[in-house]
């Protein structure tokens, strides 16, 4: 995984969604074949754009975090501004669309 992107559990997911910049969270398992697919895209994001941060949250080992935030499908990526929702992206998303969106949001 890139030093870029972060792998947050419940010790550090209030402060990381807590930054100013956008933050997309991956919610992700290490069983799921979308959730392996998507992760190179989330690599090349983290290396290409600039302003956002890009983390990771295991729902196996972080279940209490999936749950506040009703995740019922993976891969799920939310994108947090000042600790608030501003987007849910559901599934296998193409990178140019998935850049787009963040980008939106810078």
């Amino acid at each position: 995984m890139s030093e870029k992107i972060t792998n947050l559990t419940s010790d550090n997911f209030k402060t990381a969604i807590a930054a100013e910049t956008p933050v997309l969270v991956d919610f992700w398992a290490p069983w799921c074949g979308p959730c392996k697919a998507i992760a190179p895209i989330l690599e090349e994001l983290a290396n290409e754009l600039d302003g956002i941060q890009i983390a990771k949250v295991n729902v196996d080992e972080n279940e209490q975090i999936a749950a506040e935030y009703a995740i019922r499908a993976i891969p799920t990526m939310l994108v947090f501004k000042a600790g608030q929702v501003v987007e849910t992206i559901v599934g296998m998303t193409p990178k140019d669309a998935l850049k787009a969106k963040l980008q939106a949001h810078l």
